[in-house]
């Protein structure tokens, strides 16, 4: 069983109106290949795919919007950003180390994965209907 990763956001999120993409790549380090990037899609879409495939094998997928960034300066303050944000992820973890006893969760031998990350099958959206969100995407994209 594969595991799937996306961003918990509120129900009111602008980033939910954003296209989508899904990053599926192998789950552990047993198996070496490029990634593959898939989309855009719609968010729902976006994860009813990925669930899909990973449901029954031993892959990752990540569900993440596609920021819409025209600028250099975005882009940087979007990677300045992410960099922040694992500096403080790492500092978090140091810090719940130094006060208690910190096992990783693995699967298998894996790398490790929370178990609300694990996947079960659901039905994939018919291909008209992606094509259909694909379509609304573009036009957002254009307007």
């Amino acid at each position: 069983m594969g595991a799937l990763v996306t961003l918990e956001l509120p129900e009111d999120s602008p980033a939910l109106e954003l296209p989508w993409i899904v990053t599926f790549g192998p789950l552990g380090d047993a198996e070496e290949w490029e990634p593959v990037v898939c989309g855009p899609y719609e968010r729902p879409h976006a994860l009813a795919l990925a669930e899909s495939v990973v449901a029954d094998e031993d892959l990752m997928a990540v569900v993440e919007p596609l920021l819409p960034h025209v600028t250099v300066e975005e882009i940087q303050g979007e990677i300045a950003a992410a960099r922040m944000a694992a500096e403080d992820e790492r500092a978090t973890a140091d810090d719940a180390a130094d006060f208690e006893d910190y096992d990783e969760l693995t699967l298998n031998g894996a790398d490790a994965v929370d178990e609300d990350q694990m996947v079960e099958a659901s039905p994939p959206p018919p291909p008209e209907e992606v094509r259909a969100g694909m379509t609304r995407i573009a036009a957002r994209l254009a307007g």
